[in-house]
């Protein structure tokens, strides 16, 4: 048996440090380490509610509009908020939808996909085009990707002010109203983007990438001459040829707090997806464990409304600064593939029946999750009224509580609230990747990673393994969130 440490890791938000005991050329077991604290829960305390708009959405760069949102969902809860104008939700789930559809597409493009311009790959028929197309910072998909992207998120500026770290998400909906002549731009953005994904990313139209609606269908689909030439079938091509479906298996247990809310419900809806069926989620069977963690209050699982956050460094059974969630006392995988798995699509569904949660499927999903958040997007814009008001307000009572739950890019995300004499006494918040990335819990149960890279190939001399790489980024994380 031997010790592996690799990191830190690029091409990722933050610190990361992954130890792994290798028996022979796999990995028999993980630790995943977030080596970087951060405490925004200690900041909060003791200020104004209202603070929490301004204080949580720098949490991240990249995902703070989804910090903004759940930061706002906890406040409207607090408040006793429970309508919500139309124009506001739209507004909502346009400004979240464009940060997560602009996320989906910078992992695939900047952050995954780099990985097989590798010189190890050089043997594999299709690496030269991999590296032309792929390599970091030189490949010819930057060219076309990033200016197109920079165009798509002009529409946070028409809609939200400015990104990162919008003020406009408020409790009660949006304070940045639309006039007739900026949704005439921001349906020109939305076209714009759409275009650049026909041709380029799908080789195909938003609706038929959407409706692949098994894997046979997907199978045939990728020989069609657009999509076999567009990045999408890159990928479908590569991952194929590795195997990717066989690497990174994590718990198969999947869970959404459902996106894109409405008065009727979610686009994509709540829910525990596991063994083909589809469960109701209880938020109360939330509890966060630090039994492995570098933090006080190692004598039982809290829910998050009792939970705290008091760093303390424990070097007998502690080793990351990130908290170990879980749900009903089990771990879930949370991310597109969960989001997808729950809401019913069939590809994705029948994808994670047959192989699980891997390296294949997670971004599979994004893939099928952007062609359908974007066609839900020109929707929504469509239906805006300028004139109409976007946001409706309300006082915040001195002794009060609330949760946040949304779904940012990289899954299920979580503030939850306790006022106190009219002062934050508590805040809590779970990351999408504090779910993916956790710990072992008290009963010794390693986290989704730590699951998923059990059984990782390791070349000989790989001082950083690409399989292990593959498997860390396929969850996309984002480890400044994971600590708080």
């Amino acid at each position: 048996m031997t010790r592996l440490i690799v990191g830190p890791f690029n091409r990722v938000e933050g610190d990361l440090e992954v130890k792994l005991d290798l028996d022979g050329d796999v990995v028999s077991e993980a630790r995943v380490v977030s080596p970087l604290y951060r405490g925004f829960e200690q900041i909060l305390q003791g200020k104004d509610p209202g603070d929490a708009l301004v204080y949580a959405p720098r949490i991240c760069g990249i995902c703070s509009v989804s910090q903004s949102a759940a930061s706002a969902s906890a406040l409207a809860q607090a408040q006793g908020i429970s309508a919500v104008p139309p124009n506001g939700i739209l507004s909502r789930n346009l400004i979240s939808a464009t940060e997560n559809v602009a996320d989906h597409l910078t992992h695939f493009y900047l952050f995954f996909m780099p990985d097989f311009a590798r010189d190890v790959y050089a043997a594999n028929f299709w690496h030269g085009d991999a590296a032309e197309r792929f390599r970091a910072l030189k490949g010819t998909a930057l060219q076309d990707m990033l200016p197109a992207r920079a165009q798509f998120m002009h529409i946070l500026g028409l809609m939200a002010g400015k990104w990162p770290h919008t003020l406009t998400l408020q409790p009660g909906g949006s304070t940045k109203s639309i006039e007739a002549q900026e949704k005439s731009r921001l349906a020109a953005l939305l076209h714009t983007f759409r275009t650049f994904l026909e041709r380029t990313l799908y080789g195909d139209t938003l609706e038929n990438v959407a409706d692949i609606g098994s894997l046979d269908a997907l199978n045939a689909w990728r020989q069609m001459p657009g999509p076999a030439g567009s990045d999408f079938g890159r990928f479908l091509e590569i991952s194929e040829n590795l195997e990717l479906h066989k690497l990174g298996r994590a718990a198969d247990r999947f869970m959404s707090f459902g996106a894109y809310a409405s008065a009727d419900g979610h686009f994509l809806t709540p829910g525990v997806f596991e063994r083909s069926a589809v469960l109701p989620l209880d938020g109360a069977r939330i509890a966060e464990d630090v039994s492995h963690s570098w933090m006080q209050g190692g004598n039982g699982a809290l829910h998050p409304y009792d939970g705290h956050t008091f760093p303390e460094w424990n070097e007998d059974d502690g080793y990351t600064w990130c908290k170990a969630p879980r749900l009903d006392g089990q771990v879930v995988e949370v991310g597109a593939l969960a989001r997808q798995a729950v809401a019913g699509h069939p590809l994705i569904r029948a994808a994670a029946l047959e192989s699980g949660g891997n390296v294949h499927n997670r971004v599979l999903a994004r893939l099928i999750e952007i062609a359908r958040v974007m066609i839900e997007m020109e929707t929504w814009a469509r239906n805006l009224r300028p004139g109409d008001i976007f946001c409706t307000h309300a006082s915040m009572p001195d002794e009060a509580e609330g949760a946040g739950l949304v779904e940012a890019a990289r899954g299920s995300l979580g503030h939850w609230l306790k006022v106190r004499d009219g002062r934050i006494w508590n805040y809590q918040i779970v990351a999408p990747t504090t779910w993916n990335f956790s710990p072992r819990d008290a009963e010794g149960t390693p986290g989704a990673l730590e699951q998923a890279l059990v059984g990782a190939p390791v070349r000989d001399g790989e001082a950083e393994p690409v399989a292990v790489q593959h498997i860390v980024r396929s969850f996309d994380p984002c480890m400044v969130c994971t600590v708080h």
